[in-house]
């Protein structure tokens, strides 16, 4: 791609590249004493914070496509287990064969349900708010988009749940980083690796604690201080060019730093590498029971 110019380009001005395309932020071609600098630096600097929101959200829909076709791969076996026992029901009209026709149906609909109800949730998730959530849930809701992935490659995996603890967060933020640190696993491992995810909780230290571990080939000593830094990856271009962006730990870490969490990395080569998110421990949402009862009566909610 070729961009021409036929002014005078001084030497304040900025290029943006996104993908294949060029993007002119600025340019001063002219008397820049018509300029108010501080006002070009804000505009800057506003354009750069767009930019980076936008890769962002090319890294988060990035996740998606990346699992992809293992989720067009299991709605395909989904409609395959709902088409033959419906056929199963036609076919046979006594009680047995179709009450088990119809579990088999309602059991492939409720996955089926799971599944768009979490991919619908972290491709949409917009919303800015916090508010307690329960940490297994979150980590459940991401597990259930990467399983068939995980059963492509024939990567074992070790779900260790205990308790229930609740953190503050923003639920789609804690997904995308949950999201990009699951798929980070299994891209570092051979088929026959084993995923393990925990998630713990520590009242007497206020902590709750998420941990992600892969029995990959780990991360170099001289590289690890380094995979929270934008634009810096550890992941080499495969036969279609395609190779991490750089972006994923970084936002990773911005996310749990505005959350007042922890995100810590420990890795050792030919071993595998383990991510442990730790949040701040909040009480669980109380439900609250609402009734209707005569005004001129104290009776109390049953």
């Amino acid at each position: 791609m070729f961009v021409s110019w036929n002014g005078v380009l001084h030497s304040n001005w900025m290029l943006s590249v996104v993908h294949n395309s060029v993007e002119v932020i600025s340019v001063v071609t002219s008397n820049q004493n018509d300029l108010n600098p501080s006002t070009e630096l804000q505009s800057l600097r506003t354009r750069i914070v767009e930019l980076e929101q936008q890769l962002l959200l090319a890294q988060k829909l990035g996740s998606v496509g990346e699992l992809a076709s293992s989720i067009t791969h299991e709605f395909n076996n989904i409609l395959t287990t709902i088409i033959n026992y419906a056929k199963l029901g036609l076919r046979h009209q006594d009680k047995a064969n179709r009450d088990k026709a119809f579990d088999k149906i309602l059991s492939a609909g409720q996955r089926a349900a799971k599944i768009t109800t979490g991919l619908l949730s972290y491709a949409r998730a917009k919303d800015t708010r916090r508010e307690p959530n329960s940490l297994t849930k979150l980590v459940q809701d991401m597990i259930v988009l990467i399983d068939k992935d995980l059963q492509i490659h024939r990567i074992h995996l070790d779900l260790q749940l205990s308790g229930d603890p609740h953190a503050e967060v923003n639920p789609g933020e804690i997904q995308q980083v949950l999201l990009n640190l699951l798929v980070n696993a299994r891209q570092a491992m051979q088929p026959g690796g084993t995923l393990k995810v925990s998630v713990t909780e520590n009242p007497d230290e206020h902590w709750a604690e998420v941990s992600i571990q892969d029995t990959g080939s780990g991360i170099p000593a001289d590289k690890l201080p380094h995979i929270f830094t934008r634009f810096f990856t550890t992941k080499s271009t495969d036969q279609h060019g395609q190779g991490g962006t750089g972006l994923g730990l970084a936002m990773c870490k911005n996310i749990m730093d505005s959350h007042q969490g922890r995100i810590r990395v420990e890795s050792a080569l030919g071993r595998g590498t383990k991510f442990t998110l730790k949040f701040p421990l909040v009480s669980r949402p109380s439900l609250v029971t609402a009734c209707n009862t005569p005004a001129d009566t104290t009776a109390a909610c049953p």
